[in-house]
């Protein structure tokens, strides 16, 4: 039994950031695609972008066809995005058509037909040994037909001649109101369909992506978020970001020496960390200590500002005591600042990406992201953060998110739901006494690494933050501000107090010591008086005992000496 071998569908890759990611490597290579939207939506771009790319990454020459602008116009736009129509075209590379259907020329005779185009795009097709082509606006060339039965076969006929002659071709076309193209046909003879759209929400425009079919092919269905900017046409799929980034077990300090004792050592090195609080608790404070920290070390940092300018965060934070003009001057600091609500999401999206695809910073701050939501949809500004977060964890960037808690909302909560994506949360509170409000701070997660559970009274001094050890009062409640002072000054007078009377019992003691000393000197110079006398007494029995003895002897000699005599 033989078994027959399946070749799988060859993909052209288009260049266009993001669009190859959801399609598995571009368009199908050899057949035409279908590219509907409405004006302003990025048509046209998108095919020129196919086009420029596959010369100038590929090698591969291509046609790009304009039922609507001049070839001047076309090198105009395209200019603003750093293409040079000219240079291709020079080198033979590029064949720009401009076929002009204005309505005096749109004169039916008998049956129309596709004839004369045919012979121009083999021409150019020919001439320049083209593997790409692109019909932009291709709804005029269809404008003379009357009859759809004939305008669905010439389509037909059109996408088959691209396919006899192995051409990847993108067709782009405006969209119907109740179909996808204005005369519904079109997307069902093409095999690769994509749809653009750009609806205003709040008054900020927000383009949308989405892969319709895809013969031969799997594909994501969903809407991918787009933007068309200086770099040309980006999409931003949410599936593109991927949990396969590295990780590392290198900690890096806070800046805040007890902090990173409450961290067991600090924040891991590409890790996402997350401070949140009400207005006025300190979270900026913390994101300055951690850019001066890496600043120090010679690592780069970026912060994006979303409510203040950077000459008011460069002011604010020398009254902690943080000279971060110093790191701006030496290249290792740098500052974006932007309004959220001057352009949607993922404009903004796109201009962080750039600036840590340009700067590749080793630290990112974005204060506050609660600031995103303003007029935005929460889920949107999720989806948002989430891109946000794995670009950083892929590319091993640690990055601080401060965030705005509400008066009304528990501490354990932000508003725009990102606890669970960052790796340490730490939350600031301001705690009320005494008629009186203080700071307080407490680690909430930390993962990978084992972490205090205590929470922190910290002061903002002119030397930066300063975290104070756990304080309790008799009920075993926390003291913080005037009551933790009152406190300590309590607990100083209780030590002088306990140190005076151990000074005066020590002196007591001392005195019945030198009492003792005294006594038992006098016992020990009795006691050897009294030794003296005894070894006296000895002694002198011992000389009488002597004397006796040579006594007796001298009488027995005597004795001795006279019976002899006799």
């Amino acid at each position: 039994m033989t078994t027959m071998s399946v070749s799988q569908l060859q993909k052209c890759p288009t260049g266009i950031t993001g669009f190859d990611d959801i399609t598995g490597g571009g368009l199908p290579r050899g057949r035409p695609t279908l590219l509907a939207g409405h004006a302003g939506t990025g048509k046209t771009l998108f095919a020129l972008e196919f086009i420029l790319h596959g010369i100038e990454r590929h090698g591969e020459p291509g046609v790009f066809v304009s039922f609507e602008e001049t070839p001047a116009e076309i090198a105009i736009n395209v200019a603003s995005i750093g293409f040079d129509l000219a240079l291709h075209q020079l080198e033979n590379r590029l064949r720009v058509l401009h076929i002009d259907l204005g309505p005096d020329e749109l004169v039916e005779s008998g049956e129309y037909d596709l004839d004369g185009l045919f012979l121009r795009l083999g021409a150019a097709i020919d001439a320049t040994g083209a593997q790409r082509i692109a019909l932009d606006g291709v709804e005029n060339l269809f404008a003379a037909f009357d009859d759809l039965r004939i305008l669905r076969a010439e389509f037909r006929r059109l996408m088959c001649w691209f396919k006899d002659r192995n051409i990847t071709a993108v067709v782009t076309t405006e969209r119907g109101v109740a179909t996808i193209t204005r005369h519904g046909l079109e997307e069902y003879i093409a095999d690769c369909v994509v749809t653009l759209d750009q609806r205003v929400d709040d008054q900020i425009a927000t383009r949308r992506l989405r892969i319709v079919k895809y013969r031969g092919s799997a594909h994501g269905s969903d809407e991918c978020p787009f933007v068309l900017d200086r770099n040309g046409f980006i999409v931003m799929p949410l599936s593109s970001a991927g949990l396969d980034y590295p990780v590392s077990s290198e900690k890096l300090s806070t800046g805040i020496g007890s902090l990173d004792s409450m961290l067991v050592g600090g924040i891991f090195r590409g890790s996402s960390v997350l401070v949140s609080g009400r207005s006025g608790t300190g979270k900026s404070s913390i994101a300055a200590h951690l850019v001066n920290a890496a600043c120090a070390r010679g690592e780069r940092s970026l912060y994006v500002a979303l409510e203040e300018s950077p000459a008011q965060i460069l002011r604010n934070m020398s009254s902690i005591g943080f000279d971060l003009k110093q790191w701006v001057d030496a290249g290792l600091l740098r500052f974006h600042a932007a309004r959220p609500t001057a352009r949607g999401l993922e404009s903004h999206l796109v201009a962080l990406s750039g600036m840590v695809e340009e700067f590749t910073p080793q630290i990112v701050v974005i204060d506050p992201i609660t600031s995103l939501n303003s007029g935005q949809d929460s889920e949107r500004v999720k989806a948002m953060l989430i891109r946000a977060v794995d670009l950083f964890k892929s590319r091993g960037i640690t990055s601080l998110f401060t965030a705005l808690t509400a008066g009304d909302e528990a501490p354990e909560s932000t508003s725009v739901a990102v606890s669970s994506l960052v790796d340490v949360w730490l939350l600031l509170r301001n705690l009320e006494s005494t008629g009186e409000r203080t700071r307080a701070l407490y680690v909430c997660k930390a993962r990978g690494t084992a972490h205090s559970n205590q929470v922190r009274e910290f002061l903002l001094t002119t030397e930066g933050v300063r975290l104070v050890d756990v304080m309790l009062g008799a009920s075993g409640e926390i003291l913080t501000g005037s009551g933790r002072l009152m406190r300590e000054q309590q607990q100083t007078a209780e030590r002088v107090a306990s140190q005076a009377d151990a000074d005066q019992r020590r002196a007591i003691l001392e005195r019945r010591r030198r009492e003792l000393d005294a006594k038992i000197s006098a016992l020990r110079a009795e006691y050897e008086e009294e030794i003296d006398a005894l070894n006296a007494e000895i002694e002198q029995g011992h000389e009488l005992s002597s004397r006796k003895s040579s006594t007796l002897s001298a009488l027995a000699r005597v004795r001795g000496n006279t019976g002899s005599a006799e």
